[in-house]
């Protein structure tokens, strides 16, 4: 499917939010967002649904649905950001009508749960998304300087970025050595996953692939890579960046387990694609922000990643 880029973000633009996936446990923090988008000279809508409970949901799956389609529906509305993941977005999946989304193509962002609707968005509409910051998970809490400049840069420019600086000139470092080009897809491993055997996974095919993940153990991080080998996920690409794994160590000190780095070794030394790790994405608060659907290149023998293309029109 031809991939299509929303337009970039003009100052005084209209900004959605949406709560696909849980809400936040402090409403609160959806104020504090919402005030920290206006002092930058934008406007913003909250989603009528937005701040409902249903048990771990922010609300139904229908009125969930009803804010995404509101919001892609609505002309004024240039960009669309969620309040934070949690879980959710997966149950909307095919409730979604797509030919809506690809001909209405807005700015969309979020991460964690959201990749499963991101993804989604990518194989089904051909639309690039934005892994990044959340509205009460990073907006309303004093957002990270590097986190907020690279955001705002890639989707108020129709510039090529190019090269990825890490925050604080953290290194990138290689697992197996080489050079790919290709699109980059991906997200949290565990929605990445769970997606396996649907229609919601765009193509693997000599793409890249981006995984983070945040609270699993071991020995659940090597049952979801050992599900991604089984279905052939590796021998398909041309690359894999290993974003944050945060909080993925086994703390009790009485079982036995494999580390999250001897983990990672068992699926990723022999590839025979280039594979890199310690890439600043995910459960982090200095976090790079990747437009899903467009072309990178990963330079594991230089120990850089470069985005090739711009993320809007």
């Amino acid at each position: 499917m031809k991939i299509i880029k929303p337009k970039k973000l003009e100052s005084g633009d209209l900004i959605g939010i949406i709560s696909p996936a849980s809400s936040t446990e402090d409403l609160i923090k959806i104020e504090k967002g919402v005030r920290y988008l206006e002092s930058l000279g934008y406007k913003v809508e909250v989603g009528k649904n937005v701040g409902k409970y249903h048990g771990y949901l922010a609300g139904e799956d229908h009125e969930r649905l009803n804010d995404l389609n509101y919001m892609f529906g609505k002309k004024e509305v240039k960009a669309i950001i969620c309040v934070r993941g949690g879980y959710g977005t997966p149950r909307l999946l095919d409730k979604i009508d797509y030919a809506f989304i690809r001909a209405n193509p807005k700015i969309f962002v979020g991460h964690s749960d959201i990749t499963a609707v991101q993804m989604a968005f990518l194989a089904k509409a051909g639309l690039v998304t934005f892994a990044g910051p959340m509205l009460a998970v990073d907006f309303a809490d004093n957002i990270s300087a590097f986190t907020e400049e690279m955001f705002w840069a890639l989707v108020t420019s129709n510039k090529k970025y190019g090269k990825i600086q890490s925050p604080d000139d953290e290194k990138i470092f290689s697992i197996t050595k080489g050079m790919a080009k290709g699109k980059i897809t991906g997200g949290n491993l565990a929605l990445i996953e769970s997606l396996i055997g649907t229609p919601y996974l765009p193509s693997f095919n000599n793409n890249i692939l981006l995984l983070e993940e945040v609270g699993e153990v071991p020995y659940r991080i090597d049952r979801m890579l050992n599900h991604l080998r089984l279905a052939k996920v590796f021998s398909k690409l041309c690359g894999v960046i290993l974003g944050a794994f945060v909080d993925c160590n086994e703390n009790d000190p009485s079982k036995r387990t494999l580390t999250l780095g001897e983990v990672i070794a068992d699926y990723f030394n022999k590839l025979e694609t280039p594979v890199v790790y310690n890439f600043k994405h995910g459960h982090i608060r200095d976090s790079i922000t990747i437009p899903f659907g467009i072309s990178i290149k990963v330079n594991s023998s230089r120990s850089n990643v470069e985005i090739l293309e711009s993320a809007v029109v």
